[in-house]
């Protein structure tokens, strides 16, 4: 996984210090491994409790569970009780003759092959069979990889958001930016809450946002349809806030498919609230477009189940034999 917390060790990298922390400790719970792991590895307080980017919780936390599952799927680690782990006597002979390696490459072995087959039709008549295999580890766990491909398609869509607003007429992008405020909540249910101002003579003002019926709140608008690669300058945001001291509001947001200055951020910045400014760049305007579902299709929803642990523990473990 990339970004600010790649010190967090990957899952298939904690797999032995865990089997050796089983090894010490008896029986233990996921919680019981956070602090003698981060320890050993080094982390600080900001990585041990770092959380996805999405918020699906906490990622060294998720790591060690997934590192405990595939040191459980092949056959060093027991489950004694309900969501507690203990080394048994493979585990412990695979610690005292096994080199790191070693036990990594029998765990990524053994659990390929104890994972289920699937033949097909076709496979079938050639004799052949498709495996469904827990993948090969990449250092990722299943869902961080089932992250990183959510976040490449969500990037990939921010281009084509982008792109197509581009490829619009400079009036369109207005009334797209003032239909965004809308539903995002901005005018709530009144009426007409959100409008365009004259293509001529707008005084600096591209779009105005009513926040009560009367209209003694307004939020306004600004909306520059610019190449990716051209910045808004702090000059054109100065222009901004002088217009919002014209019409004599003290709220404004100036959007732009692009990104802004140095010295546009630093201003707004120095503004402290009067009055209040806010830059939706490019980026943040393609996710929100996203997020909110403005002008967008659901393509595909994806449903992804995990074991009920009350239901499955509440069954008698077999002890003496193997499934076959």
């Amino acid at each position: 996984m990339s970004g600010k917390y790649v010190m967090i060790p990957k899952f298939d990298e904690l797999r032995i210090q865990a089997l050796r922390v089983l090894d010490e400790g008896g029986v233990l719970r996921v919680k019981d491994f956070l602090v003698p792991l981060a320890e050993y590895f080094g982390l600080t307080d900001d990585e041990l409790n770092a959380m996805y980017p999405s918020g699906k919780g906490p990622i060294f936390y998720d790591r060690i569970s997934w590192a405990l599952s595939y040191l459980y799927l092949a056959g060093l680690i027991d489950k004694p009780q309900r969501g507690a782990y203990r080394i048994n006597a493979l585990g412990r002979n695979m610690l005292a003759e096994k080199t790191p390696d070693q036990i990594n490459a029998y765990v990524e072995k053994t659990v390929q092959s104890r994972s289920p087959m699937q033949k097909s039709k076709k496979a079938e008549k050639a004799g052949a069979s498709l495996s469904l295999q827990m993948p090969v580890s990449s250092g990722l766990t299943p869902q961080e990889s089932l992250y990183d491909s959510f976040d490449n398609i969500r990037k990939s869509v921010f281009a084509e958001i982008l792109n197509t607003i581009i490829s619009k007429e400079a009036r369109e992008f207005e009334r797209l930016v003032v239909k965004l405020l809308q539903t995002m909540g901005y005018g709530g249910e009144i009426k007409d809450a959100g409008y365009v101002t004259k293509a001529t003579n707008d005084g600096g003002i591209d779009g105005v946002i009513k926040e009560d019926i009367l209209g003694f709140g307004k939020i306004y608008i600004q909306a520059k349809r610019y190449a990716l690669n051209n910045a808004v300058s702090r000059e054109e945001v100065q222009k901004f806030v002088g217009a919002l001291a014209v019409a004599q509001s003290s709220k404004g947001v100036f959007i732009t498919t692009s990104y802004f200055s140095s010295g546009a951020v630093n201003f707004v910045n120095n503004l402290n609230g009067s009055p209040t400014v806010v830059l939706m760049d490019g980026r943040k305007l393609a996710e929100y477009i996203y997020d909110f579902g403005l002008g967008m299709q659901l393509e595909q929803t994806i449903e992804i189940k995990k074991l009920d642990t009350d239901f499955w523990d509440s069954m008698e473990d077999d002890h003496k034999t193997t499934a076959k």
